[in-house]
């Protein structure tokens, strides 16, 4: 069995236990699936390990749950996560109880839904629990029967020995197989043994769902809670002076009305510690109507900020962030981002002589590209209970990262770690908006408040003007030419506010012998945040459609000219490092030409191409659009995902369907304004998502079949179907779009 880096045994990570009145529990480490490999050595210690949270449990009366701790909110981690665990402990799936487990601070040392690493990190962890768990089930039969071990069979949660014609379910023998010493290696099947793992199961908490059985923070009750709301700022770069809430404290209901200051002066944020006001009113009541009524009476003077600066903790140390004062506006970073391209930006790499490449060329095409901020708007609107007693902090809450917000918690609500109890809901969507857990400690501030428990809720108008927005960006490509017709040199220059998207070792770099990627950024004091495939939605789209317009000037194929470079730097890698893996950046793209019958649609029908590589997996799209009334309509997308080892088909489908409604809603209508600060879109009615029949007609999902590890999913189906919808528009009416969202720019005279 193979060891972690710090070289501890599997057995560091599994813990058997007894439970009162019979039975087993085999807890297993998450850790291994939630932390970086880099980070373990500095992170861990084998008395860490044994202290765990995520478990199987078996009843004497056969029931076998497997709990899940980490989060869901759509990405389906309660039903392929405990096919991994089940994939080797070998019960009876259709009898298996998924549960969430809940957050447990002392014990658990990381829970994390986010950067489609949940089935790659599990891969192994979760598979060695169950088959550690089926093997002191077995060891257990073997003692009680007085027989070999080896001659024993598990099938469905039965355990037999046919020899002797014996057999017992795992319930009958959980109790004896908890007092049992786990065995310091267990093997794991190949995938070619797997019955389970690779099947297209059913969401295994999808009937709760649909009854409405599933907990939303939203949905949660206790007794006595009382429902808070606050009032932030009207713009992006004021805070709070003073504020008078004599009128709204004679409101009905209405419990208390003051001010909380979220982090405390100094405090060095952690990565996922983003909060846009750091001084907020809170309004305390009865009802959310209540509260909603005396917020509107509430009389507030905001004052400009200053320009500040704070420490950020970050992967590789610590760094210092500056906000700027000052009201900024969507015209104004328009013009910023133009001037900053005109200026040498920071050399991120370079290979060759580009500058010489260029100087020779006999024609050079260049062309910018931008993206507006972007907000997230999860279904489910902001909300958190916090309940603050003297004995413990108790949260519930929907957070993709709990232990992310321990310290945080800490630290500015003066709380012990070890009182710290939070209980993890289902999430109504987030695409990263719910990595960032302010919402959190506002809410705690407030019940420490009041001495009650609080529900903190955000309208959606709380949280279109709160902030955590992705950032707005502008790149431009430039291609050299020679006389005979091939391309010389690649510059890709770009930025953002306030963080750019140039991944400079991503293809196309690597191909090219003169290259060179800079980079640049202007600091804004909007905040921003991660966003479904932070940078890569951006860059993705531009990167894709520019690829195209350059396979139209050389009158090459697009999809055609994409393979032909991929297999130019698998031939000859050009540069010291090329993040991706030519082989499988080929394979989706022949998948999906084939699949889609690339060359042989219907003339009424324009197509596009586009494929990228991020989070370890490669994605490529064809859309077909046909106009209606000036208008696009999406007739049909076909997708090829190499993922690795697609744990359920099923879930994965799904996650790449949703991936592609996402992605052509956002490029087509996606975007938010600022004036002097303040942000024009408050609410869906002025903010447009994609409509149900607006989406495509039609999408076929396919997946290249190997037994590469899981190399996740979440993220890479959806920035290339920005470009692939851009490229196919193009087709479609022969105007080159650059700007998003495109529909804007599409109506344009």
């Amino acid at each position: 069995m193979e060891q972690s880096q710090n070289n501890y045994s599997r057995r560091s990570f599994l813990k058997v236990s007894s439970l009162t009145g019979g039975g087993m529990m085999i807890g297993f480490s998450w850790l291994a699936n939630l932390v970086p490999n880099e980070a373990l050595a500095s992170a861990v210690t084998p008395k860490e390990w044994a202290e765990l949270t995520g478990f199987i449990k078996i009843t004497p009366d056969n029931l076998v749950t497997i709990f899940n701790p980490n989060p869901e909110f759509g990405t389906n981690v309660m039903t392929s996560l405990p096919m991994m665990v089940n994939e080797e402990l070998q019960a009876d799936w259709s009898k298996v109880i998924v549960e969430m487990g809940d957050y447990d601070t002392p014990r658990f040392k990381s829970q994390f839904t986010g950067g489609s690493r949940g089935m790659a990190q599990a891969w192994k962890p979760l598979r060695t629990a169950g088959a550690t768990a089926r093997m002191m089930l077995m060891q257990a039969a073997a003692n009680e029967w007085n027989v070999p071990v080896a001659e024993l069979t598990v099938t469905n949660g039965i355990i037999s020995h046919k020899s002797s014609s014996k057999s017992a379910n795992f319930g009958a023998l959980a109790t004896s197989a908890s007092k049992l010493t786990a065995p310091t290696k267990v093997e794991l099947k190949k995938t070619s043994e797997f019955s389970l793992l690779g099947t297209a199961q059913k969401n295994k908490v999808g009937k709760n769902i649909v009854a409405g059985d599933s907990l939303f923070t939203m949905d949660y009750k206790h007794e006595g809670m009382l429902i808070a709301m606050v009032i932030h700022p009207p713009a992006f770069g004021m805070t709070l002076k003073s504020f008078d809430a004599t009128e709204a404290k004679k409101m009905p209901g209405i419990k208390d009305v003051f001010d909380i200051q979220v982090y405390k002066d100094g405090y060095t944020r952690a990565g996922f510690d983003t909060r846009a006001f750091n001084k907020l009113i809170a309004v305390v009541g009865n009802s959310t109507w209540e509260v909603m009524n005396a917020r509107k009476k509430v009389v507030a003077q905001w004052v400009p900020i200053e320009t500040t600066k704070e420490m950020v903790a970050s992967w590789g140390g610590k760094k210092e962030e500056t906000t700027p004062a000052g009201l900024e506006s969507t015209d104004e970073h328009m013009k910023q981002m133009q001037e900053m391209q005109k200026k040498p930006g920071k050399v991120l790499r370079k290979d060759g002589n580009p500058e010489a490449a260029f100087a020779k060329a006999k024609k050079v095409i260049e062309r910018t590209y931008t993206a507006p901020f972007l907000s997230h708007n999860p279904m489910e609107p902001i909300s958190c209970f916090a309940h603050i007693t003297d004995e413990k902090a108790y949260f519930v809450a929907p957070i993709q990262i709990p232990e992310m917000m321990k310290q945080n918690i800490m630290t500015n609500l003066d709380i012990p770690g070890d009182k710290i109890e939070m209980k993890l809901t289902r999430m109504g969507g987030g695409f990263g908006r719910r990595a960032y857990g302010h919402y959190i400690v506002e809410a705690g501030h407030i019940s420490k408040k009041v001495k009650a428990p609080v529900k903190l809720i955000y309208t959606r108008e709380d949280d279109m003007t709160n902030g955590v927005y992705r950032p707005t960006y502008m790149v431009s490509y430039k291609a050299a030419i020679d006389e005979n017709n091939n391309v010389t040199a690649l510059h890709i220059k770009g930025g953002g506010i306030p963080e750019g998207a140039v991944h400079e070792n991503r293809f196309p770099a690597g191909v090219f012998e003169n290259y060179i990627a800079e980079g640049w950024d202007i600091p804004s004091n909007i905040t921003i945040g991660a966003f479904r495939a932070p940078g890569s939605n951006f860059i993705a789209s531009a990167e894709q459609t520019f690829l195209d317009e350059l396979a139209e000037t050389i009158g090459k194929d697009p999809l055609d000219y994409r393979i032909e470079l991929l297999k130019k730097a698998k031939a000859n890698p050009v540069g010291k490092y090329n993040e991706y893996d030519a082989d499988r950046y080929i394979g989706v793209l022949e998948l999906v030409k084939q699949k889609s019958n690339w060359g042989k649609t219907d003339k009424n029908v324009k197509r596009g191409v586009a494929a990228y590589f991020c989070h370890s997996s490669y994605a490529a799209h064809v859309v077909d659009v046909t106009m209606k009334n000036g208008q696009p309509v999406i007739e049909n997308v076909v997708s090829a995902l190499d993922c690795g080892f697609v744990v359920n088909p099923e879930g994965a489908k799904n996650m790449v369907e949703g991936a592609i409604v996402d992605g052509i809603g956002n490029a087509l209508y996606g975007g938010m304004r600022f004036e002097k600060g303040v942000a024009m879109q408050k609410n869906l009615n002025q903010y447009r998502i994609i409509r149900a029949k607006e989406a495509p007609k039609k999408i076929e999902v396919n997946f290249v079949q190997n037994t590469i590890d899981p190399t996740g999913l979440g993220e890479p189906p959806f920035p290339p179907v920005f470009g692939a919808l851009a490229n196919a528009l193009y087709k479609a009416t022969g105007k080159r779009l650059y700007n998003q969202p495109y529909l804007n720019e599409l109506n344009k005279s």
